[in-house]
């Protein structure tokens, strides 16, 4: 069964975040998620949690400079403390929001020839924070990102990914699988989902090419999703696009039928 959750930070953005929670559920969301929450408490996250019954399933660690074109802070090796000091207060947020996963960004090496040393610290960092976020039953997720859109970053591809995971083996570190950056690289992800589910915790997408909704460029949506419905996945799927100027305008994919009920229509 699919379960969508809309992603908070790219969602509904012509409103202030806190009143992204209300325009989700108003628009049928039971669940949400949110890039980085810490511009808010995570009390009033709470409170808007609990007014509007809505779950939040996901949030990321904070990746410093990483969306201004620097090298982010989980691979970074002058950057470890500062990365521990990130998880605690991830932590802080977790104990009162309780979310499903937890995602850590790679990030960046700029510096070719410190390659090997950046992915080694990145092992370390995704192994601790996979350590503290368990003692909270938490689990903790890392994702690829494309390198069209983001150049330099470390881990950009499904084969990256899959490497990672199974060196470091830890029972509570899973892949966040985003459909969008993915068909950016030109995978199948139908195939990788179906392959590879047992290893992934959360599940995003938008449209490609554009990271628009669904239905604004080239994917097979009703296929996508029909796929992953029939998957023995319990995960949440994130709604992780660039909306229009007005969200709700937009989410009709949200009421199209599958392409296994529109066959049997």
């Amino acid at each position: 069964m699919l379960r969508f959750s809309a992603n908070l930070s790219m969602l509904f953005s012509e409103l202030p975040l806190l009143q992204r929670f209300q325009a989700a559920k108003q628009a049928g969301f039971a669940a949400v998620e949110i890039q980085f929450p810490y511009q808010l408490s995570a009390e009033s996250i709470r409170q808007a949690l609990r007014t509007h019954d809505l779950k939040l399933v996901l949030f990321n660690v904070d990746a410093d400079d990483l969306l201004q074109g620097g090298e982010g802070l989980a691979a970074v090796p002058e950057k470890q403390a500062y990365f521990k000091t990130a998880v605690a207060r991830a932590r802080d947020y977790a104990e009162v929001l309780r979310p499903d996963c937890i995602n850590v960004l790679p990030g960046r090496c700029l510096n070719a020839g410190r390659m090997t040393e950046y992915r080694q610290t990145l092992g370390e960092n995704l192994l601790y924070a996979a350590d503290v976020f368990a003692e909270l039953g938490l689990t903790t997720v890392f994702e690829a990102i494309n390198s069209h859109d983001m150049p330099g970053f470390m881990v950009d591809g499904s084969a990256k990914m899959l490497s990672i995971w199974h060196e470091l083996n830890h029972p509570k570190l899973r892949l966040q699988y985003d459909i969008y950056h993915m068909s950016r690289m030109g995978e199948d992800c139908m195939a990788f989902l179906a392959e590879h589910v047992d290893k992934i915790g959360h599940i995003q997408f938008a449209d490609c090419p554009g990271r628009g909704r669904p239905g604004s460029g080239g994917l097979d949506f009703a296929s996508l999703f029909d796929a992953i419905a029939a998957l023995p996945y319990e995960g949440w799927v994130g709604a992780e696009y660039i909306p229009g100027p007005v969200t709700a305008e937009g989410l009709a994919w949200m009421k199209t039928p599958s392409a296994s009920e529109a066959a049997a229509l």
